[in-house]
């Protein structure tokens, strides 16, 4: 229900362009809104707030958007925009949704268990799909999917998309046959050939031996063949 999704606070912003760079300087963050039924809206939000609000929810969780004390609008925040050095954020789009139509996202997976390849056998956990693509009710969507790894017993297990457990009110849209993860054997770095004192002794006299039966030909004459 809509009474326990957290809210957002917006107002209207008339400030676009390179201007929004002092809406950021005063702790307020440049963002829009659009979707069903909402017209393209350019809003500022609290900064702070907001990264508050991004530590408390998950990635494909319901916002209720208020704007200017209008009646809470349902939206899903689509994007970030970050600073590329320093992460900051800078700009927010948020989509506004309708409660009766299935959404199309996708969901990050998290690792749960230990694996016998990694923990015994010293072998390195590859993660080789990070989310998977699903289809449902906004109400419905999960913030996460589990990927049991107790059955990566060796090298050659792995699990795959179909291995993964789905709500049955969400449809998989990814392929199941893709592999999620996988243990990669440890490297085994062949180990330098010591030759000891006595064998370097005995190699040296054989190889002076060998230089003294050879007879350098004269200057001018060619090698006599045997």
């Amino acid at each position: 229900m809509s009474i326990d999704r957290p809210t957002l606070a917006a107002t209207k912003r008339d400030i676009l362009g390179k201007r929004v760079a002092r809406l950021r300087r005063a702790g307020q963050l440049p963002a829009v809104v659009f979707g069903h039924g909402v017209p393209s809206q350019p809003l500022s939000i609290d900064g702070h707030e907001f990264e508050q609000l991004q530590r408390r929810i998950g990635q494909n969780a319901l916002v209720n958007l208020t704007v200017e004390g209008t009646k809470p609008t349902p939206v899903l925040v689509q994007h970030i925009q970050r600073d590329p050095v320093h992460r900051r954020m800078l700009h927010v789009d948020l989509f506004a949704i309708r409660m009766t139509e299935e959404l199309t996202v996708d969901v990050p997976l998290v690792t749960i268990g230990e694996s016998h390849a990694v923990e015994k056998l010293g072998g390195t956990l590859l993660h080789i799909l990070q989310s998977v693509k699903v289809r449902a009710l906004p109400d419905h969507l999960p913030q996460s999917i589990d990927v049991p790894i107790d059955g990566l017993v060796d090298f050659e297990a792995t699990v795959h998309v179909r291995d993964l457990t789905i709500p049955d009110d969400v449809t998989l849209l990814t392929d199941p046959d893709e592999i999620v993860a996988r243990v990669q054997q440890p490297r085994v770095e062949e180990e330098p050939v010591v030759v000891g004192a006595e064998e370097a002794a005995e190699a040296e006299a054989e190889a002076a031996e060998a230089a003294e039966g050879e007879e350098p030909a004269a200057a001018g004459e060619e090698p006599t063949e045997s």
